[in-house]
């Protein structure tokens, strides 16, 4: 039997889609690009990040070895468009450096990991904390771990399901623990907030216009 935070998740979740319709995400031809993404998205929007995978891309760079053996620094001009070039290019190698280490460079073996081995050594790699990391985990590796970003938190508290102290693994609890453990329900859902974050949760709100407006607190 579902619990009462469980069906009202399961509302916001409708509401959402029959509003939205599926997102699609995340946006990726391959399991490094996704990865790769969940790195240059940090505050940042998606538009920036094509931008820059376009150029990784057109110079044949989204692989192991080639992020690998490119410089920092002219990794930071090709990323350039994602801002914060050079941290995000540090933390892009970091994250390149974690898979060659670990996994002697093979995402496969990255992709067998078991899920709570695969989060946590994502955490220790510099620059990635648990959004990015759960992001890579949920995308890539397509495990049921529920991203929490902070229109989540937001959308949440507005609308009497979280605190303004509620932490990242607060919410994440909030989700897993009363919906089914369900890669493609976590992985629209997210998406979902997050569309609906940006489109509606701007430095001046759209309540009123909101597709969650009027659901009941």
């Amino acid at each position: 039997m579902q619990s009462s935070t469980g069906q009202r998740l399961k509302e916001m979740f409708d509401l959402l889609l029959n509003h939205f319709g599926p997102q699609y995400w995340w946006p990726g031809e391959t399991v490094l690009e996704i990865m790769t993404g969940a790195i240059l998205t940090q505050n940042t929007n998606w538009k920036n990040v094509e931008k820059a995978i376009g150029n990784l891309k057109k110079e044949n760079l989204l692989s192991v070895e080639a992020l690998r053996a490119i410089s920092r620094t002219s990794l930071a001009e090709k990323i350039r468009p994602a801002g914060y070039f050079n941290v995000k290019a540090g933390r892009l190698k970091n994250l390149i450096d974690f898979i060659v280490k670990r996994y002697k460079g093979d995402l496969k073996g990255l992709l067998n990991e078991e899920t709570v081995g695969l989060r946590e050594g994502l955490l220790t790699v510099k620059g990635v904390g648990p959004e990015t990391a759960d992001s890579i985990v949920l995308y890539a590796a397509q495990r049921p771990v529920f991203v929490i970003d902070t229109y989540t938190h937001r959308i949440l508290n507005q609308h009497g399901l979280a605190d303004d102290q509620a932490t990242y693994y607060d919410l994440q609890e909030l989700f897993m623990d009363n919906l089914p453990e369900d890669v493609m329900l976590f992985n629209e859902f997210h998406a979902l907030i997050v569309k609906t974050g940006k489109e509606y949760c701007r430095r001046k709100p759209l309540c009123e216009s909101c597709p969650l407006a009027g659901w009941e607190r």
